[in-house]
């Protein structure tokens, strides 16, 4: 499993699992069978939801009370957490347990699969994850597989690796490559706009608006001085980008990115890269992340991955892919017998819906909003997996949670 994949585990496992709540009381919204669902665990969940770091990048805005994002989510949110209640009361029903021994071995497997133990902790710290909070989803997600097996068993030969290979040969092609190093000034307006305004609570929108100008140009100073040492001496590239970019993932490979395509990157990163010859260095290149200066180090001509080097990963993303389909026709199945009660009606997804599809045709825009966040928020798995370094220039910026836009 790549980096990529134990991200998604650790956000899926987060997402499917957290005990609901067994007793009545005041603060329950939704009943699920026997099972109440409480506003407080509503909460908890959906403030994780709508601080998510890709609104933000986005330039989204959450935090509007109705509002069509505030109102997706939440609706979101609420179908997790049914679905957390009714998975729970499965495993409970069928006694799944998993030993200490099982956890063990899967985190020695994750931390193989990643390639050692120190990145494996960067991923966690980079997500806000603690070992000892990974390690306790890591049990429920254990017992989620446990279920899934139980309900139905998945298996994938290499002749349907070999046939999905065939059928879908384009999706195994790589356009040119380049690969390249950056050194990243953070600078993201959105994020200085808000910090601002929480220290200066006081401060019109126009006084909030000149100071970010007055960072956002402070910033791009420094940028300037950074580019001016690395041209007096391009050798001293990977050390000055060890001790000054903000993309931290990046800066202990020297800045280095390794191969991408051109559209794995923002625009301007990408334009810029893919214009330079080898061995040479930008000029200042913003993105929404900030201020970069680019050194492109290779090139690498398009072409097609053979089936021997993506037969392992096709055979595991056709068995996740069919482990999928048991489990969401399983909680169809579940959701369909299962008594739920809207105890708090603002929390009924049809009310919610309704809602959304009247904002939705009174806003055309807000779609385009959605489609983005989803875009940003949820990346395209890609069959080729070849790059190793991602980091705050990748669009899908899923590996790296300091990523500053």
């Amino acid at each position: 499993m790549n980096t990529k994949k134990l991200i998604l585990t650790l956000i899926l496992s987060m997402f499917i699992f957290t005990g609901c709540s067994f007793n009545k009381n005041k603060d329950a919204i939704i009943e699920v069978n026997d099972k109440v669902i409480t506003k407080s665990e509503f909460e908890k969940d959906f403030n994780k939801e709508i601080n998510n770091p890709v609104f933000k990048q986005l330039g989204i805005n959450t935090k509007s009370k109705n509002g069509f994002m505030y109102l997706l989510i939440k609706g979101r949110v609420i179908n997790n957490l049914i679905v957390k209640s009714l998975v729970n009361q499965e495993i409970e029903k069928r006694n799944i347990k998993v030993t200490e021994k099982d956890v063990d071995k899967a985190i020695k497997d994750k931390i193989q699969q990643v390639g050692s133990k120190a990145k494996f902790n960067e991923i966690l710290k980079q997500n806000g994850v603690t070992p000892a909070e990974y390690k306790k989803e890591l049990t429920e997600e254990l017992k989620l597989e446990k279920l899934v097996d139980m309900i139905k068993t998945v298996k994938v030969t290499e002749a349907d690796a070999k046939r999905y290979y065939n059928a879908n040969e384009n999706s195994f092609k790589y356009p040119d490559k380049v690969r390249a190093s950056h050194i990243l000034i953070a600078a993201n307006p959105y994020e200085i706009r808000e910090n601002l305004k929480l220290k200066n609570k006081g401060l019109s929108d126009d006084e909030i608006e000149k100071l970010v100008e007055e960072e956002m140009n402070a910033k791009l100073k420094d940028a300037e001085k950074v580019l001016a040492q690395v041209k007096k001496d391009p050798t001293s590239f990977k050390k000055i980008a060890k001790e000054v970019s903000d993309d931290t993932e990046s800066a202990k490979q020297g800045g280095d990115l390794g191969f991408f395509a051109s559209q794995e990157m923002v625009e301007p990163f990408s334009k810029a890269a893919f214009s330079m010859k080898p061995n040479t260095i930008s000029e200042i290149v913003k993105t929404p992340y900030g201020y970069h200066i680019i050194m492109v180090t290779d090139r690498m001509a398009a072409g097609k991955d053979s089936f021997d080097d993506v037969k392992q990963e096709i055979i595991m993303k056709l068995e996740q892919d069919k482990k999928v389909e048991v489990f969401e026709n399983f909680v169809e199945d579940i959701k369909k017998n299962a008594k739920i009660e809207y105890i708090d009606d603002s929390y009924n997804p049809e009310k919610l819906t309704n809602e959304l599809k009247t904002q939705a045709a009174s806003n055309p825009a807000a779609n385009e909003e959605v489609n983005e966040a989803n875009h940003s928020a949820t990346p395209e798995p890609s069959a080729n997996n070849s790059d190793k370094n991602k980091s705050s220039v990748d669009k899908s910026s899923t590996e790296n949670a300091e990523t500053k836009e």
